[in-house]
């Protein structure tokens, strides 16, 4: 049988551990960049693949959805509604486009999903808001920056 070795009196303390810790620590703090960003003037930049707020892609000023309903069908929260109608060339097209900003996942399953590619994730990450908002088919569609 193997006889254990017992740790000696400093290794039971720790101590060299806990030094070394500190000195990578004093290290990172007196010798590292600093990477904080100074927010209402200087903007993290994301990648292309952030998904965001979402918005109706619009072409030549009529949005491109046809009321398919492909995107509350997919949807894993259910936070899409839409009400549909026929217009006079018997399109179907949105009446109500809403939705509820809090129970949406940004999974990306809508956009994925859509045929026309009406519906989009933008690079907008601002969205705190101070009560419970749904955004509906007239928020969606005006136009605002950082559209992919």
């Amino acid at each position: 049988m193997l006889a254990q070795r017992k740790p000696g009196f400093w290794n039971k303390l720790y101590l060299v551990e806990i030094i070394r810790g500190l000195l990578i620590t004093l290290k990172n703090f007196f010798f590292h960049k600093k990477v904080t960003l100074q927010f209402p003037e200087q903007r993290r930049n994301y990648s292309e693949r952030y998904r965001g707020q979402h918005y109706i892609k619009a072409v030549n000023g009529v949005e491109n959805c046809t009321a398919c309903m492909l995107c509350p069908t997919v949807c894993p929260a259910e936070c899409i509604h839409i009400v549909a109608s026929e217009g006079d060339d018997k399109e179907k097209y949105p009446v109500k486009f809403e939705i509820d900003s809090l129970r949406c996942c940004f999974c990306g399953m809508c956009e994925e999903a859509c045929p026309k590619d009406a519906i989009k994730l933008s690079n907008i990450y601002e969205m705190s808001q101070k009560n419970r908002t749904v955004w509906t088919k007239d928020f969606l569609t005006e136009q605002r920056g950082n559209k992919r």
